[in-house]
């Protein structure tokens, strides 16, 4: 995996799980791979995937069950969806309008472009 500078590579690993989860690759209920399996996969430090599965187990994204491994919540999906609307609403959105009235972009060139999208 590739990561990026400027966002703690646990992070940019929880984000990967949580894409994962969304898509239906990790389903609800079902085990995610071993610390030392991610670990291996990544090319990560065990250490950096528990400090991951810690994060996502504070937002309830994904269960401890001991000595058998981590399994996905089973309203892991809407809860990251959830947070994902409000992060959408709260940072992207205005920064978004913000260029937008910048360029001097008005709404009815806004709406044509995401009709056109569509």
């Amino acid at each position: 995996m590739e990561f990026q500078n400027g966002k703690s590579i646990f992070l940019q690993i929880a984000d990967t799980i949580t894409d994962k989860v969304v898509r239906g690759e990790f389903p609800a209920g079902e085990k995610i791979p071993s610390v030392r399996e991610l670990a291996s996969e990544m090319g990560v430090n065990p250490n950096t995937i528990m400090r991951t599965y810690s994060e996502l187990q504070a937002m309830s994204i994904i269960e401890n069950q001991r000595g058998i491994g981590y399994f996905v919540n089973p309203d892991a999906q809407k809860i990251i969806l959830e947070g994902k609307k409000e992060e959408f609403f709260s940072q992207v959105l205005p920064e978004f309008l913000r260029q937008a009235a910048l360029l001097g972009i008005t709404s009815s060139e806004l709406k044509k472009h995401i009709e056109n999208i569509k």
